[in-house]
């Protein structure tokens, strides 16, 4: 699916996804990342069964408000414990599928919010 979405001075917005991609910018990506108003990053897991404590803490380091979580094609919630270090920061978590994701994290950066959208495909 394509999307468009108009974001403030040149933040990155994803404009397209799919079962196995996510396309930040028109630039397709087809292994799990975290996507920030001005870098997009690497992000080890690859996939929700593969989450570990050490991915979490990347996400505490990002200086960010709020961490939406895409968990690939169904919505599902991480153990309580690997994700203790956000709460422990104040840094809002919301978990959802991957599509609700790409969705919510255009809207919060054009409203220009400290947000990360932390994608898992599988």
């Amino acid at each position: 699916m394509k999307l468009h979405a108009s974001a403030p001075g040149g933040a990155n917005t994803v404009t397209g996804y799919g079962p196995d991609y996510v396309a930040v910018n028109g630039r397709r990506h087809q292994s799990s990342l975290v996507v920030l108003r001005d870098r997009v990053l690497d992000w080890p897991p690859a996939s929700f069964d593969a989450l570990s404590g050490e991915d979490f803490q990347v996400l505490e380091t990002l200086d960010v408000d709020i961490v939406l979580l895409g968990t690939g094609a169904k919505q599902r919630f991480p153990a309580p414990g690997l994700t203790a270090g956000l709460r422990a920061k104040r840094i809002g978590l919301e978990v959802m599928d991957l599509q609700a994701a790409c969705r919510t994290y255009n809207i919060l950066v054009a409203e220009e919010r400290k947000v990360a959208a932390a994608l898992l495909f599988g």
